[in-house]
């Protein structure tokens, strides 16, 4: 478990010694500082699990200063007690009304501080656990609604819009129309695919897709031709040639092969994209060794900026290589 840091902010310097000393007696790490102000730097550079803080401070109060940690959004979880010797009602109902956590009267029993951060601590986990919880079901439901409510009636544009094209008797505005209607419909599926892959990432589904998947392939070389050659019609719109340099040795690399049809697809149609008017060919090359099987996608692309020895912009010339270790 890691060790959680708690603030205690006491201008009294005897009692803050007190207060640290019994902290650290139940192995938390504990940050002092004896005025809001000096607080506020502090949690500028440490962010604390947990604050104690007492209200009669010099420069800026307690109350002043929890208004001020409150401000910040990423300071908003954390838990706050005061600890003051003023006992008066009001006062407690002051601190409480802002929100304080606790509020714990001096002179206090060293116990009782430590089962008052204790519960605040275990409070705030159990919030931070059932926050947890509820983003991870809305991240589900994101990926059964683009799976199903998304996914569905984009299937039937796509497949009525073929079906429409393909007949000979349509007319040419109307044909025209249909196609604009099938760019846009697959534009919108690419989108939804990417965002079932990104909530997939985040949620860890990819990666136990993966490993229900993965098998060991026999033939890359078949797997990375039929990837490219579903990108030919779209280089041949940009008067563009794709050529697969294949071995004859192909390594047995395990991978998921829907995964890698979309890694690879992306770096291909990022290729043909991308090329300047000059470039004319996008090759797809397949390397192997011992321990690799290396695809290297190459165009007369742009290229990308490095940053050189002085910081400074340096162009990578003509061609951009992408490999892909399976």
């Amino acid at each position: 478990m890691e060790t959680q840091h708690i603030l205690v902010v006491e201008d009294h310097e005897s009692l803050l010694a007190a207060i640290q000393h019994v902290l650290e007696i139940e192995d938390y790490s504990v940050l002092t500082a004896i005025d809001g102000v000096e607080a506020l730097d502090m949690m500028d550079k440490v962010r604390p699990d947990l604050i104690v803080a007492d209200i009669m401070m010099p420069r800026m109060n307690g109350y002043e200063f929890y208004e001020a940690v409150r401000a910040r959004p990423e300071w908003v979880p954390i838990p706050f007690i005061f600890l003051t010797a003023r006992s008066e009602k009001e006062d407690m109902l002051k601190g409480k009304s802002l929100g304080v956590e606790d509020y714990i009267v001096k002179p206090f029993d060293p116990e009782e501080l430590v089962i008052a951060v204790q519960a605040r601590l275990k409070r705030t986990q159990a919030i931070q656990e059932a926050s947890e919880a509820d983003f991870e079901q809305l991240k589900q439901q994101i990926v059964n609604t683009l799976s199903h409510e998304l996914r569905t009636p984009l299937t039937y544009i796509q497949g009525y819009t073929a079906l429409a094209l393909e007949d000979t008797h349509t007319a040419k505005y109307l044909q025209d129309f249909l196609l604009a209607i099938k760019g846009g419909a697959d534009r919108l599926t690419r989108l939804v695919e990417d965002m079932l892959l990104l909530v997939q990432l985040d949620t860890g589904q990819a990666m136990k897709d993966f490993e229900s998947l993965a098998d060991v392939q026999q033939d890359l070389n078949g797997i990375v031709k039929h990837t490219v050659q579903q990108y030919a019609e779209q280089a041949s719109t940009q008067d563009m040639t794709l050529q697969v340099e294949t071995t004859p040795n192909p390594p047995q690399i395990r991978l998921c092969e829907p995964f890698f049809v979309n890694a690879l697809g992306r770096l291909v149609d990022n290729a043909i994209r991308f090329s300047r008017n000059d470039g004319k060919q996008v090759t797809v090359s397949i390397r192997a060794s011992d321990e690799w099987g290396e695809i290297i996608v190459q165009d007369e692309g742009i290229g990308i900026a490095t940053i050189s020895s002085n910081d400074s912009d340096r162009s990578t010339g003509k061609r951009w290589n992408s490999k892909v270790r399976g």
